[in-house]
């Protein structure tokens, strides 16, 4: 071997490694200041280890019996994992390589190019081999382990000089406590020209498993998702406490750390009070009761919720049914429509669709009343006395909607349930399943919720015998399917798979029994002989309720609040002045906007000689909110 280095180019990571190489080999020691700092520490450990720089193909045989041990060993990593690579795969797989490994490195699962690794040098990389330091020497996913950090080693950077045509970046998986229990590895041929973007893309990938795992590892606490910013509840960047009922912090993630600006052996074992600045039991109260409560604390103000509440103390086994209306107040699905003849029809054509196994897709602005008409058509079907049970998959965080669903098996992970936890599928056996926002359904999990519905078959996660299942289905969602469809953001084999009937809900706006919905809720909240005042009725009639019934719900319910015992007439003082700047301060258009919406609603009239219906529908909105307009017009 020459003992001559040629003067190359140092900033070239493929030639400034082989010139290390080369140094090694010649002179038996690996020179100072030539490799990047985690690169230089992880080739001194490889060799440490004793690798010979040059060594070729370790092919393993005979590995079949290692590989179940180690899937049986890592089953709920597997699962949880699993949708985050079937993202991955489906994304980056035509050009890459997508590994998942476990806490020493050894190989689980593996997607992608798998075809072409004889083809590149790479049969030793599958399913049972191992991957750590010490027997392959720095590669990103053993380097990962041992340094418990997001490691890139880009082309030429690797220790063995066969696997210098590859880039890889991998990013460890921790568990509620901190501890590394896997490794997600994205591997291609060629320098990765972007390498943050596959860095990032692997962060969130980790971040999902995590969350996962974590609602997994701690079913009967409950388990918070905060950030101080309330657009971050729900996104890979939010974090998560787990606390015992009387309000000791379990178990936090990383991001919860940095948030509370804590590490993670100072934050166990406190107290929510120390954190969030009020008594516990104030704090849960809220959080039983409230979907998103703000708290101001010596860190500045948090936004928390709430993704999963375990059963309160003595309540017993876990009723798959929601808390329900007395008998005497259940809403019965004939009382919905009003005066609504063609909302009546479509109830009705729901409801036989229902009792004969169609599944149906309610359709509507947030604050319409899906849930109400859901839990209607439930009531009226056959499968009244039998469970219903409802999943709001826009509330649970992506990680954990899956084990909501599907359940899991009995684990050995802190915290576990005894027995495993019965999923919201297995729950609603027998009855009805309502899975509202189904548009905010995670894509990977789409494909596992469409092979249920279709086998009628279900297996927790972690493995298990598959239970037959026999539930009526009811989905609901706020968003345009079609364009979600169209924009592969929604898998198109499973809206046809729901949309058996679709039923549009109305917006409150469109309405034309504003005062016959006004009465029922009166009568929902037990207030049947109180009534309203002239003006008040006209100041709601005139409003555009951009919340729609939730919305008239909130403003009936605080105006009853406000009322003597002996009133029984509610009027415009029983607001309070924020709901009276609210309900009143619908700015009129200005100067030419309002001129044209007087000229379009004048020539439409003109063009159908007065008819008001076919007006209406000539520029695409309802009788009622025409008439509306025209009587704003007139003031």
């Amino acid at each position: 071997m020459p003992r001559h280095i040629p003067i190359i180019n140092a900033t070239d990571p493929v030639q400034t490694s082989r010139m290390v190489r080369l140094k090694l080999i010649s002179e038996g020691a690996l020179p100072q200041g030539m490799l990047r700092e985690e690169i230089d520490a992880s080739w001194r450990r490889s060799l440490d280890h004793g690798l010979n720089c040059l060594e070729t193909e370790q092919v393993e045989f005979n590995v079949r019996h290692r590989l179940q041990e180690l899937l049986d060993g890592n089953r709920l990593l597997i699962d949880a994992a699993t949708p985050e690579m079937e993202y991955l795969v489906a994304r980056h797989g035509h050009s890459a390589i997508i590994i998942l490994g476990d806490a020493q490195a050894n190989i689980l699962a593996i997607g992608g190019q798998t075809d072409d690794l004889n083809q590149v040098g790479l049969r030793d990389l599958h399913p049972g081999s191992c991957w750590s330091e010490s027997s392959r020497g720095t590669n990103a996913i053993g380097t990962a382990v041992v340094e418990g950090r997001p490691t890139l080693i880009n082309c030429g950077e690797h220790y063995l000089d066969r696997l210098s045509p590859f880039s890889c970046t991998s990013v460890p998986l921790r568990d509620p406590l901190g501890h590394v229990i896997g490794v997600l590895d994205l591997t291609r041929e060629g320098v990765m020209a972007q390498p943050q973007d596959n860095l990032s893309t692997l962060i969130l990938a980790a971040s999902n498993i995590e969350s996962r795992m974590f609602g997994l590892c701690y079913p009967d606490q409950l388990v918070l998702a905060f950030h101080n910013r309330p657009q971050y509840l729900g996104s890979a960047w939010h974090g998560l406490l787990a606390l015992s009922l009387d309000g000791e912090v379990l178990a936090a993630n990383e991001r919860a750390c940095e948030l509370l600006q804590l590490q993670r052996p100072a934050l166990i074992g406190r107290r929510c009070s120390d954190l969030m600045g009020e008594r516990t039991s104030a704090f849960l109260t809220r959080l039983w009761s409230d979907r998103v409560s703000s708290v101001q604390t010596a860190k500045g103000e948090f936004f928390f919720r709430a993704v999963h509440l375990p059963r309160r103390a003595g309540m017993g086994p876990v009723q798959p049914t929601v808390k329900a209306l007395p008998a005497a107040k259940t809403v019965e699905l004939e009382s919905l429509a009003g005066r609504d003849e063609r909302l009546a029809r479509a109830l009705r054509m729901a409801r036989r669709g229902l009792n004969n196994d169609l599944p149906v897709l309610l359709l509507g602005e947030t604050g319409t009343g899906k849930e109400v008409v859901a839990r209607a058509l439930h009531q009226s079907s056959p499968r009244a006395d039998k469970p219903f049970v409802a999943v709001n998959c826009a509330a649970i965080p992506e990680g954990l909607i899956e084990s909501e669903l599907f359940g899991y098996r009995e684990g050995a992970f802190t915290g576990s349930r005894r027995g495993g936890m019965v999923g919201r599928l297995a729950q609603a056996h027998g009855g009805t399943l309502f899975l509202d926002e189904i548009g905010d359904m995670p894509l990977a999990l789409q494909a596992r919720l469409l092979r249920v519905l279709q086998e009628r078959r279900v297996a927790p996660l972690g493995g298990g015998d598959e239970q037959d299942i026999d539930v009526a289905v009811i989905c609901a969602t706020h968003r345009d399917l079609k364009r979600l469809v169209l924009d592969q953001h929604f898998r198109e084999d499973l809206y046809y798979r729901i949309n058996g009937v679709s039923l549009q809900l109305p917006a409150l706006r469109d309405r034309e029994d504003l005062n016959e919905v006004i009465d029922s809720l009166l009568s929902k909240f037990g207030a049947e002989q109180v009534s309203l005042d002239k003006g008040l009725r006209e100041l709601l009639g005139n409003f555009d309720w951009p919340g729609n019934i939730r919305q008239l719900e909130m403003v009936l319910r605080s105006a009853l609040a406000m009322r003597e015992p002996d009133e029984h007439v509610l009027s415009m003082d029983h607001l309070t002045d924020c709901l009276l700047d609210e309900l009143s301060g619908t700015a009129p258009n200005s100067g030419s906007i309002r001129e044209n919406e007087v000229e379009l609603i004048r020539g439409a009239l003109a063009r159908h000689h007065g008819n008001v219906s076919a007006a209406a529908d000539a520029l695409g909105i309802s009788r009622a909110t025409l008439y509306r307009k025209l009587k704003q017009l007139r003031e």
